[in-house]
């Protein structure tokens, strides 16, 4: 059983499977950064000076300080209960920009799968001869 564990372990499939689930946790905290720091507060101050990480609805107040809440983390030093819709935007726009990504990542290797592949061989002309003899024997 070991020895059918590591010849698994060791096919190329899953050695770049690991590669590629590294980099993307890497282009993960990237896409996060650009979403968090690049996109979304000029988008926020376009809407009128919105914080889209602090956009909440208070579900419960909290029983150490009364609302209203400055930030969600004040809500939830509080001991509030809140739905964090602005958080869920933002990870909808980081999704949004990974799956982008995957897309032009996915379609540009396809383009070099093409690309590679050479077009069949044009077909000897003994070889054509011969296909010419076989048939005119099988009628």
């Amino acid at each position: 059983m070991f020895k059918e564990f590591k010849a698994f372990a060791m096919r190329g499939n899953v050695v770049d499977m690991a590669v590629g689930i590294i980099i993307g946790a890497a282009f993960g905290s990237i896409v996060k950064s650009l979403v968090d720091d690049v996109i979304m507060p000029p988008i926020g101050l376009l809407l009128g000076n919105v914080d889209f990480s602090n956009l909440f609805i208070v579900l419960k107040d909290g029983a150490e300080i009364a609302p209203p809440y400055a930030s969600v983390a004040a809500a939830h030093a509080a001991g509030a209960v809140t739905l964090n819709y602005g958080l869920f935007i933002n990870a909808v726009v980081s999704f949004l920009i990974v799956a982008f990504a995957v897309f032009l990542l996915i379609r540009a290797i396809n383009k070099l799968k093409t690309a590679e592949e050479p077009a069949p061989a044009a077909t000897p002309e003994d070889i054509l001869l011969l296909r010419d003899i076989r048939d005119a024997l099988k009628k």
